[in-house]
């Protein structure tokens, strides 16, 4: 990392320090908000992820929220928060280039404010399933809560600069019915394996073919290296979540989501895994020109893909074709119980 932006008010913060020692040949500019930088609009996406600055700032609005609609893996309450802006991979599906104006990272230090935001979400969590259960008059247990970490960036791919991992991990341990979900392409699980393993921790790994992968996930470790590490947890006894989201369609389709399902649960033990979604590829629709005006000659982007309600996304046949085939693979490793659909709305 060669250009570092510090916000004055965290600049010596102990986790801001921390960073800024691990890029000691780094120049450092103070600023007073990380928007200065990160929100300018003249701002070429496409260069900065070449060689991006590191923003090192304090989130103070808006910790935790809830996800958008038909995002979740069966949970009734679901909430996100992001520790950090913008991603370490170049997926060229990935929305958040249609989002920020920026490809600067971002990483707010202030976990502790997160973890306060994310207790007062989970006891107003609680609070609304008592009410619910007295409503229905039924002796159920509690519902569990869900908040999912990497909505806005990887979850893992920069732990070892920013410990996410190694900060979180244990406040979870202390709130069970809080379930997290670390959602990552990343092969970074040395933090997770020095950890003692919770339950309510979901480390889902996303997945496209191999094929599609080297085409449209630049930077991305290797399918077989993301199930190495995913095998290694699995082992360890974490709990293992499967992501097929976005499905991206290609001629031979069939026979290439069927050869990643079969390496896949070659050696992955079904007892360790929590959940399995599927989604298929689909852009806001201002998002989508932004894309197509970043990489105007790009194949993924040039399929023919139809407007429904604010988004591009396939075909409702073809869409319907992709979700069949894999789950109908699917069916042949596991309980149907435990897939789910995102769908747009």
């Amino acid at each position: 990392m060669e250009l570092i932006y510090v916000e004055n008010s965290i600049k010596q913060h102990p986790r801001a320090q921390a960073i800024l020692k691990k890029f000691k040949d780094a120049t450092v500019i103070e600023c007073e908000h990380y928007g200065e930088i990160f929100n300018l609009k003249a701002q070429n996406f496409r260069l900065q992820k070449q060689k991006p600055a590191l923003i090192l700032a304090e989130k103070k609005n808006n910790l935790v929220l809830p996800t958008p609609e038909g995002f979740g893996i069966g949970g009734e309450q679901n909430y996100y928060f992001s520790h950090m802006l913008n991603c370490v991979y170049d997926c060229r599906y990935c929305f958040l280039q249609g989002m920020y104006h920026s490809a600067n990272y971002v990483v707010f230090v202030n976990y502790e404010d997160f973890q306060d935001a994310i207790k007062q979400t989970l006891s107003m969590s609680v609070n609304k399933s008592l009410l619910n259960l007295a409503c229905k008059n039924t002796l159920q247990s509690i519902d569990s809560a869900y908040f999912f970490s990497g909505y806005d960036c990887d979850s893992l791919a920069y732990e070892p600069i920013t410990k996410f991992v190694e900060n979180f991990l244990p406040f979870f341990a202390n709130y069970p019915q809080a379930i997290l979900e670390l959602r990552t392409k990343s092969t970074n699980i040395k933090a997770l394996l020095k950890q003692e393993v919770i339950q309510n921790c979901v480390i889902a790994f996303s997945f496209t073919p191999e094929e599609i992968s080297v085409a449209v996930e630049h930077k991305v470790p290797s399918v077989s290296k993301r199930i190495a590490a995913m095998n290694q947890l699995a082992k360890q006894g974490w709990k293992i979540g499967l992501r097929f989201d976005p499905l991206i369609y290609k001629e031979n389709f069939t026979q290439q989501y069927q050869q990643l399902l079969a390496n896949i649960f070659q050696e992955l033990s079904i007892k360790q895994i929590h959940s399995v979604s599927i989604g298929p590829m689909r852009f806001p629709v201002k998002m989508y020109q932004k894309l197509v005006n970043l990489y105007p000659s790009d194949k993924l982007l040039a399929q023919p893909l139809e407007r429904r309600n604010q988004n591009m996304t396939y075909t409702m046949e073809k869409e319907n074709e992709m979700k069949k085939i894999v789950l109908t693979s699917l069916a042949n490793y596991l309980d149907e119980a435990l897939i789910f659909e995102c769908y747009i709305s």
